[in-house]
């Protein structure tokens, strides 16, 4: 019993470090985003209250027992039958049914971590984290809609501003500002060698759309983009830029390609659509990314967010991996919880599921099943990730746990494509890519 404690707080000492505690005996974790965020950070940390902006509490005792009596007597006034399921969502049934054991297995299981749970309502809280208000931008409106901006014509005149942090130690590296994807580096922040001190450096701009812009150093920067301030972390580049400018991105030659590639597309949904949260696209726009393009040439792990839906599922499986020349491997589950660990809504419930699916697959620009293929096939299938979500449609930054799958390059150059946020060692690409890296997310330690 001593010992079983014992790991217990082993585990949660690690998980306030690191935001991963590994459920024993499953393949199933819980994570806490901000922390996992924060690893990217040097001299700024993500602002819990703000990353949980709809922090899912509890409901209040007997409140939900009150709603089920309530809807169990309006079931049985109707006493309707519920409709036939059509062929689609019979299959998009089986599939739940199928998912279902190792859902409710992992959930158990995070039930029975007391001493998580326990931390599980203190996770919006920012005084976990001993840190003060980031400096306000000098602009006081709201944020910029990136998506906006980009599409107008003066969208390649806007530039954003690269700078250290005031606290920046220059031993710790240069920073880069590229025009192009690895090009030559055109600008440096001035470096006393001597004194070991930043003197006189000024501001290098660089513009804000159709450019890679890059922090090679190991701490953070900021940035400014039409009077608001932006935190980049450390090790971390940008391209933002819309459909159109993507290949921008392509490296010059592919040994210089991506190795691990994680792709949160804006689907066709009509919640998205009804709450106005982001513009989405058709299905048939994403059979144009140059995912083999993008590949290391010896191979990437490639892992893409889908939704429930049965129409999505197979348009991803017969069209889409076939497209970009991925072959399947796995597929991983994201389950939301509430803050006392409870789901956010019901497991069986048929269009509002409270878990997302990570499809994960391997493409080889060669077309060749190499031994990075034969090594990536020990990805374990089914694996359950749990979190509270964060804002609407933000995922949780599953892609250093996927990390550890990639073969080959030390680092794994990592790349994410409809990224609305960065994280350090990797390069992100979409039209709205620093959207959370607005200050007023942030706090200064």
């Amino acid at each position: 019993m001593a010992g079983a404690l014992t790991d217990d707080n082993q585990k949660l000492s690690v998980f306030l470090k690191s935001g991963i505690y590994r459920l024993q005996g499953s393949n199933a974790v819980f994570m806490d985003p901000v922390r996992v965020l924060n690893l990217s950070y040097s001299h700024f940390r993500v602002s819990p209250s703000s990353y949980y902006s709809r922090f899912f509490e509890p409901n209040p005792s007997g409140e939900e027992q009150s709603r089920v009596s309530q809807n169990q007597r309006k079931r049985k006034r109707k006493e309707k039958k519920p409709p036939a399921l059509n062929e689609k969502e019979q299959a998009a049934e089986e599939r739940h049914q199928n998912a279902r054991p190792i859902l409710m297995k992992a959930h158990e299981l995070l039930l029975g971590a007391n001493d998580l749970l326990r931390n599980l309502g203190k996770l919006r809280s920012d005084g976990d984290f001993p840190s003060h208000d980031c400096e306000p931008s000098t602009s006081t409106s709201d944020e910029h809609s990136l998506v906006e901006l980009g599409s107008v014509w003066q969208a390649p005149l806007f530039e954003v501003s690269l700078y250290p942090h005031q606290h920046h130690s220059p031993t710790q590296g240069t920073s880069y500002i590229f025009h192009g994807w690895f090009a030559e580096v055109i600008s440096t922040y001035c470096f006393d060698a001597d004194s070991l001190s930043v003197q006189n450096c000024e501001k290098r701009n660089s513009p804000a759309f159709g450019s890679l812009v890059a922090n090679e150093t190991n701490s953070d920067m900021e940035a400014d983009f039409l009077n608001r301030k932006y935190i980049i972390p450390k090790q971390s580049s940008f391209y933002m830029s819309d459909l159109k400018q993507i290949h921008g991105l392509i490296p010059v030659k592919q040994e210089f390609g991506f190795n691990l590639i994680v792709i949160d597309p804006p689907w066709e949904n009509s919640s998205a659509y009804q709450k106005l949260k982001y513009p989405t696209l058709p299905n048939r726009y994403f059979l144009s990314l140059p995912i083999k393009k993008l590949a290391h040439k010896d191979g990437s792990l490639v892992a893409l967010w889908v939704t429930n839906k049965e129409k999505l599922r197979l348009f991803v499986e017969k069209e889409l991996f076939p497209k970009w020349g991925v072959k399947y491997l796995a597929t991983h589950y994201w389950l939301k919880v509430k803050s006392d660990g409870s789901l956010i809504g019901e497991l069986d419930l048929f269009h509002h599921r409270p878990y997302e699916c990570l499809v994960i697959g391997y493409c080889d620009p060669k077309g060749e099943e190499s031994d990075y293929f034969l090594k990536l096939k020990s990805i374990p299938d089914g694996q359950v990730f749990m979190s509270i979500p964060g804002d609407y449609s933000r995922k949780p930054p599953i892609g250093e746990m996927l990390r550890e799958y990639v073969c080959g390059l030390e680092p794994a150059r990592c790349l994410e494509l409809f990224a609305r946020e960065l994280l350090a060692g990797w390069t992100s690409w979409g039209n709205e890519c620093i959207r959370f890296q607005d200050c007023k997310y942030f706090y200064k330690t």
